[in-house]
């Protein structure tokens, strides 16, 4: 069997696609979540990771005078345990470029809208306000564009008439938790990568929506 993949994961929050990852770990998953890491010291999803045995780390932005100095302190804590994936799953900084470049190609995010649309926040709100039929989430290579990476996959679900912003925002979460271990899997499996022409899967590049998943 081959070496199984390291992966970092670096949280700020409830850690809800942290533990879709956890529970997808197993015998015929490659992956494995080595460390978990915060900026916050609240983050629930702490307790998650510890209560799955898993090593955490925290590292809290206002101790530091600026994102360099942050972004430096991260990495020298994630490099500890050799990642071959950084994940980030709700980790609410923006990289510096620095970041971003050391971990090139081997950086995962979780949007909560079809990108292109709707980068940044309050997704779910814009894409009711705008009346559209259709939404969801993305898993793309993080670059230095703000969610403008490369798309690995994407998770459509139909807007319903009558559709409100708390249950919009639950159903993305769940589309979220299938997708995130999905992408995660296949990177681990060597078969999800990120080259000059963008992401490939199975050598196949990707669409600019990646892999589409119709929830």
């Amino acid at each position: 069997m081959s070496a199984p993949c390291n992966v970092v994961v670096l949280i700020s929050g409830s850690g809800s696609n942290l533990q879709a990852l956890l529970d997808s770990q197993d015998e015929k998953n490659a992956a494995r979540i080595r460390a978990v890491v915060s900026n916050r010291e609240e983050a629930f999803g702490l307790q998650r990771a510890q209560a799955a045995g898993i090593a955490t780390h925290l590292v809290r932005h206002k101790d530091f005078a600026d994102r360099e100095a942050f972004d430096a302190a991260l990495m020298a804590i994630i490099d500890k345990h050799q990642p071959d994936l950084v994940v980030l799953a709700g980790f609410m900084r923006i990289l510096t470029p620095g970041f971003v470049r050391h971990y090139q190609g081997r950086l995962l995010n979780i949007h909560p809208s079809l990108l292109p649309k709707y980068k940044g926040l309050d997704t779910h709100r814009r894409a009711l306000e705008a009346g559209d039929t259709e939404h969801g989430c993305s898993v793309h290579f993080v670059t230095e564009e703000l969610d403008g990476g490369p798309v690995a996959i994407q998770a459509y679900l139909s807007v319903q008439p009558g559709e409100t912003l708390e249950s919009l925002t639950s159903r993305v979460h769940a589309a979220e938790h299938i997708i995130y271990p999905l992408a995660v899997r296949w990177f681990a499996e060597g078969r999800l990568r990120l080259a000059e022409q963008g992401a490939m899967l199975d050598g196949n590049p990707l669409p600019g929506t990646g892999h589409l998943v119709r929830i």
